[in-house]
């Protein structure tokens, strides 16, 4: 007998149980209609992921509760597999439940609690399967449609253990939820591990997982059916909802499919964008507002942002001043035009002068330095800040992870704003991103054959934050190639000033970056969210004191 598997890979809300649990009845109803037997929903879908502190509300975990017994009526005859934070005997597990015949007739609690990066599941949950728990049983099998099903959630199926020990209790197949974050080169780690388990335990797998964002995450989807040769039999798109059906254990001839190509360039794109419109969509906001300066980096951001919510939910503001070139005003106003985004210039020469003005007695015979320049920045935050509280539009921060890294951007100015797209993407990747949406064009200006979305020149002209007269980037910061290439290192995948400056940097300007990184976590800490693509963001990725004398110094 073959068992029908339907892989729900859907876009849960965190505490939305409404919404939620129209969008589980609406994919089980669905399942049933294509004869499936089963269907896989991935880790926490009920609640959403991850609910993080709510987890603590007893309340909270009442409403999960109750959502899983109306779960059981919406199509008894088919079997659900189902994610949820569960209490039972006073103790909170992160659960995969069986409903069936109106019943929940199984419960498996996640073995492996993650406690690293993102991840902070031991501070809610306790581990399934422990010593201290051995009142529970916690068996991975339960029988759906004659088969025995091995269940595993997440973190397991990165563990050897887990997997062996289905197959030694009997499981035909392995059905593994998932909440699994999206960061480069992700999909290919997937692949490759579903490959080496199958393989090892001669078990096909049936893995689902979430799509969708949820703050700083962005959940990626790419479900995925392995079968015991190590072969993929289903992949599902990345980064869209849908429901996606096979039939397992049967007897005709398997089609083994080619891995979808990953194109990493346009992963991250497409990341940004679906991130960008789930905190827009998803916290009520009827569109956005950016400062459009003329830059690389607002013009990613604003190409992102029509591309996430449409040009006729973006409102783009050049805020001029003395330093502006004219070159940055017309770029701006081309990108706006190209892309229908609704655009206006407001100078801010007037309003840098009465700041002035007002501090002349406190700043008389001091010389100038970066405090005008600040001026100018927070000068437009306070417009921009207006426009968004005026209109109810949310204001995006435009700054990249290079500039965060560093401390090169402005406390309330540019820095001002509710979400960051680029908060977790270097600058060179920046550059990269331009250059790769470029290549897309956009069939929605009158002339579809147009590809220039962000003009040339403000890909190819020297980058300059234009506070002061010819400034730009690189009279403070070294080549971004190099800066980008030291932060990695240093950042990403701890190394030390020496190891990196044993790979042929100099040692004075490494010496200087790993400080300036150190020095800055003040700024990071107020500044907006962002979208994590890298392995290690400044987000939850980080957690780096504020107050430290610790520095960098090789001598």
């Amino acid at each position: 007998m073959s068992l029908t598997v339907s892989i729900a890979q859907i876009n849960p809300i965190v505490g939305s149980f409404k919404q939620n649990f129209k969008m589980i009845s609406e994919a089980i109803l669905e399942a049933q209609k294509q004869n499936a037997d089963v269907v896989l929903f991935p880790e926490l879908v009920i609640t959403g992921y991850p609910p993080e502190d709510l987890l603590f509300r007893q309340n909270f975990l009442r409403k999960v509760e109750t959502m899983l017994q109306d779960l059981t009526q919406v199509a008894p005859a088919i079997a659900v597999v189902i994610g949820a934070p569960v209490t039972r005997a006073k103790r909170l597990y992160n659960m995969a439940c069986v409903l069936k015949d109106g019943k929940i007739i199984h419960e498996y609690a996640k073995r492996h609690l993650p406690n690293y990066r993102v991840f902070d599941e031991k501070r809610y949950f306790r581990r399934g399967g422990s010593a201290t728990d051995s009142h529970r049983p916690n068996s991975s099998i339960v029988e759906i449609n004659g088969h025995k099903v091995g269940l595993l959630i997440c973190e397991d199926i990165w563990r050897k253990g887990p997997a062996k020990t289905a197959k030694a209790e009997g499981a035909e197949v392995l059905f593994v939820l998932n909440a699994s974050p999206f960061r480069t080169n992700k999909t290919k780690e997937r692949i490759e591990l579903l490959e080496k388990r199958s393989k090892k335990n001669a078990l096909d797998i049936v893995y689902s997982n979430l799509v969708g964002g949820q703050d700083e995450l962005i959940f990626d989807g790419g479900s995925l059916i392995v079968s015991q040769q190590g072969k993929l039999l289903l992949q599902a798109p990345n980064f869209e909802s849908g429901l996606f059906t096979h039939t397992l254990l049967d007897e005709s001839p398997q089609n083994f499919i080619t891995p979808l190509e990953q194109n990493n360039l346009k992963n991250i794109y497409d990341a940004l964008v679906l991130g960008v419109k789930d905190y827009v969509d998803k916290n009520g906001f009827p569109g956005i507002i950016l400062g459009l300066s003329g830059g690389i980096d607002s013009a990613l951001t604003m190409a992102i942002a029509v591309d996430a919510l449409g040009a006729e939910n973006v409102e783009a503001i050049m805020m001029p001043f003395r330093y502006t070139a004219d070159i940055s005003k017309y770029d701006a106003a081309q990108q706006a035009k190209t892309q229908s985004v609704k655009y206006r210039e407001i100078p801010i020469e007037n309003i840098f002068e009465s700041f002035m003005t007002a501090l002349s007695a406190e700043f008389e015979g001091l010389e100038r330095d970066v405090t005008e320049e600040n001026i100018q920045a927070r000068s437009r935050g306070v417009l921009l800040m207006a426009m968004s509280n005026k209109l109810g539009k949310m204001l995006l921060a435009t700054g990249n992870k290079s500039e965060m890294a560093v401390g090169y951007a402005t406390l309330y100015g540019d820095m001002a704003g509710g979400y960051a797209p680029l908060k977790d993407v270097f600058k060179t990747t920046v550059y990269d991103l331009a250059r790769f949406r470029n290549e897309i064009g956009d069939g929605t200006v009158e002339n579809p054959k147009y590809k220039e979305i962000i003009p040339d020149r403000v890909i190819t002209r020297p980058p300059s934050a234009e506070l002061a007269p010819d400034q730009v980037d690189e009279d403070s910061l070294p080549p971004y190639d190099i800066l980008d290439a030291v932060l990695r290192m240093f950042i990403e995948e701890f190394q030390s000033v020496e190891d990196i400056v044993a790979q042929g940097y100099d040692a004075e300007m490494v010496e200087r970056v790993a400080n300036m990184v150190l020095l800055n976590e003040y700024k990071r800490r107020q500044s907006a969210p962002g979208i994590r693509i890298t392995k290690r963001a400044f987000g939850k990725d980080r957690r780096y004191p504020i107050t430290s004398h610790y520095r960098w110094n090789m001598t």
